[in-house]
């Protein structure tokens, strides 16, 4: 069973970039699509970008497209988000997770994910 670990989270003002780490051991990542996701307080996980195992397709909700970038260093067992022109409504923690192969169609759905891990705070704010 894969365990995660995300970091790189922090406190930076609006228009400023983070870049979060997820980080794997007890197995690789290589057979695994990967997911970002966020909750804020009072709200639900959302979906934020996810990418398939081979790194070849990515997936962005419409609120990030252009500002964030999802990758993947499978040699390091690690995926990362790269996220600039940061907004205080991007203040959230931050959460991957795992699913088999291809993010798929309802890839921004927290349930079709698994192994999350306990998430890097982000906050946005002047």
């Amino acid at each position: 069973q894969v365990q995660l670990v995300e970091s790189g989270g922090g406190l930076v003002q609006p228009g400023g970039s983070l870049r979060l780490s997820c980080a794997a051991s007890g197995g690789t990542l290589d057979y695994y699509a990967v997911g970002w996701f966020r909750q804020a307080p009072g709200k639900e996980r959302e979906g934020v970008s996810c990418i398939t195992s081979s790194g070849k397709t990515t997936h962005y909700a419409d609120s990030v497209k252009g500002r964030f970038t999802i990758s993947r260093d499978n040699a390091k067992n690690t995926v990362y988000l790269q996220m600039n022109n940061l907004k205080p409504e991007d203040t959230a923690r931050y959460y991957c997770g795992t699913k088999r192969t291809i993010c798929g169609p309802s890839w921004a759905f927290p349930g079709q994910f698994g192994s999350w891990g306990q998430g890097t705070q982000a906050t946005v704010s002047s």
